[in-house]
């Protein structure tokens, strides 16, 4: 069964740094890609970061190039979100994603058109 859980969300300062991880299970995640979302009350899901199984190939929102990095161990099969530089406009809820289908507009939840989802984890950054 495919399992994708987060962990590493809690409050920080603006300015400060946080790393969220996904803990991956029951697929081959070496074929996957990998992805972070988040969504804000009262805003669209938003797609973060995302990487290709290669790891060659990264994608990420502008509002946190420069400031965020998506990563992953294969060893302990799990995905990174390294979050730098935090601002108040970054809490949201987050959300690891394999395979996901990339479309505008989408909810931050699992369909059946993605290979897995997580629960999410909130990260709230405070001034």
């Amino acid at each position: 069964k495919v399992r994708l859980q987060e962990s590493g969300g809690g409050s920080v300062q603006v300015g400060g740094s946080l790393r969220l991880s996904c803990s991956l299970s029951g697929f081959d995640f070496e074929d996957s890609d990998l992805a972070w979302y988040r969504q804000a009350p009262g805003k669209e899901c938003e797609l973060v970061a995302s990487m290709d199984p290669d790891a060659t190939k990264y994608v990420y929102a502008d509002s946190v190039k420069g400031r965020f990095t998506i990563s992953r161990d294969e060893g302990v099969k799990t995905v990174f979100l390294q979050m730098n530089d935090v601002r108040p406009g970054d809490t949201a809820v987050y959300y690891c994603a394999a395979d996901p289908r990339y479309e505008a507009g989408r909810e931050c939840s699992y369909s059946v058109y993605d290979l897995g989802w997580g629960q999410g984890t909130q990260v709230t950054v405070s001034s």
